[in-house]
């Protein structure tokens, strides 16, 4: 992105942001989704640190007003996720409730490992563009 400024505008910023994460490698992916932390934790495997953790808390609020049965499954979801696809669950909370969230988690359980990292990095894609908004003050 440095290597683009100066950028015209935000509709620029975000189409120039899509570009470069749709070229990324898999590792690249999986580099990015190692900031985050897992769906219902605070903490994540490499921190972001900034306003990328501040935006991250409040993206998952709808997981912290959850049942506590509905936070126990996303817990055990995760760690199935994990240890079947070998990274962690990747989706864009913004707006989403604690059972909205784990049904989805239980629905891509169910894909294939190359269907999932694919899936999970659109997740990611839509986790930037919000923030990138954020950041520009959209």
């Amino acid at each position: 992105m440095a290597s683009r400024r100066p950028i015209a505008n935000e509709a620029a910023t975000l189409s120039a942001s899509d570009e470069i994460w749709r070229r990324l490698s898999e590792a690249d992916w999986l580099e990015a989704f190692r900031s985050h932390p897992r769906i219902g934790e605070s903490r994540a495997e490499r921190p972001a640190g900034g306003h990328s953790a501040v935006w991250s808390a409040k993206e998952q609020s709808g997981v912290a007003g959850g049942e506590d049965a509905v936070k126990v499954a996303l817990t055990a979801g995760n760690r199935e996720y994990e240890k079947r696809f070998g990274h962690l669950f990747i989706v864009c909370a913004t707006g989403k409730n604690a059972p909205e969230i784990l049904s989805i988690l239980r629905r891509r359980l169910r894909n294939d490992a190359l269907t999932e990292l694919h899936e999970a990095a659109e997740q990611q894609r839509q986790i930037t563009q919000i923030r990138l908004k954020r950041w520009l003050g959209g």
